[in-house]
């Protein structure tokens, strides 16, 4: 058992303006059912009642954990694997563009096994890098040949060390969270970015799975952003937002597992269509995409 973190205000923007809005399942560790509740302030949702930063470790613990493990292991992950090349080279094109900068030093916060630290050192970025999961920081020594620095050391790096920040779908796991973005604030310059990539559960396919949408991911993911509340926080920290981008491939992997999870067997075709639509309605809507990427920066 664990202690809880419960929480009596949103841990975004402090109102009290709280109430329970769904349950989910975790589905992949421990099969317990956690509570999800609704800022009505800032919209953000948040995971209540969840184990806290020493104690949630075993919750990561699992062979389909596939950003510690890299695991290849089922379609799904291998089809995750083969778009993972793709993704890695338009993300670090995209650092480029937002930075304008062809090289420069990035902080990449959650790195899991490396593949995007890497990926930016080979394009000739000074690249650190942090992940807490030991599992992940070998993977990343033995793949890469990096060296994985400790989150704790994200308070102790230089003022303006850095020109860029990126968090890749992880500041929905940071229990600290009003502390990181007051670090991000001091590390970046004036006019640095910061990127951050996160599930928004006002897309088409969280309101078509609802309890199920794999993304909600609990008790891992502690917060589940939408566009409003990802605004509301980072002005709070003098950070503006310059863009949105969508992260396409993420509505098709997150309908395949939500497939699993509400049916209990593998529905590719269903998937597809869900994944497809949820797309769609990007086009029209550009913050409706399964999982948003917002680009920051520094007042």
């Amino acid at each position: 058992m664990f202690t809880p973190v419960h929480y009596y205000q949103c841990p975004a923007c402090g109102s009290d303006k709280i109430e329970y809005a769904l349950t989910a399942k975790d589905h992949t560790v421990s099969h317990i059912n956690f509570d999800i509740w609704h800022c009505q302030s800032c919209s953000l949702r948040f995971t209540q009642d969840v184990p806290g930063i020493d104690q949630i470790g075993p919750y990561y613990q699992s062979a389909n954990y596939i950003s510690h493990s890299n695991t290849k292991k089922g379609l799904i992950n291998q089809l995750y694997h083969l778009v993972r090349r793709y993704t890695l080279q338009l993300k670090a094109k995209q650092i480029k563009q937002v930075s304008g900068k062809a090289t420069g030093r990035l902080l990449d916060i959650g790195a899991g096994v490396g593949a995007f630290a890497a990926t930016m050192q080979q394009s000739g970025w000074e690249v650190l890098a942090l992940e807490p999961d030991a599992s992940a920081r070998a993977a990343a020594k033995q793949l890469y040949g990096l060296n994985l620095d400790l989150p704790d050391s994200l308070y102790t790096l230089p003022d303006q060390g850095v020109d860029v920040i990126t968090m890749w779908h992880v500041l929905e796991h940071v229990h600290d969270l009003q502390g990181y973005f007051q670090q991000f604030h001091r590390l970046l310059p004036q006019g640095g970015k910061l990127v951050i990539a996160v599930p928004n559960y006002t897309s088409v396919d969280a309101n078509q799975y609802g309890a199920f949408w794999a993304a909600y991911d609990v008790p891992r993911h502690l917060y589940h952003f939408s566009p409003e509340a990802m605004l509301q926080l980072s002005a709070k920290h003098a950070f503006k937002m310059v863009a949105t981008k969508p992260m396409w491939f993420d509505a098709f992997y997150v309908a395949m597992l939500s497939e699993q999870y509400q049916y209990g067997k593998n529905r590719y075709l269903s998937a597809f269509w869900q994944g497809l639509r949820s797309n769609l309605a990007t086009l029209f809507q550009s913050n409706k995409c399964s999982s948003v990427v917002y680009i920051l920066e520094k007042n």
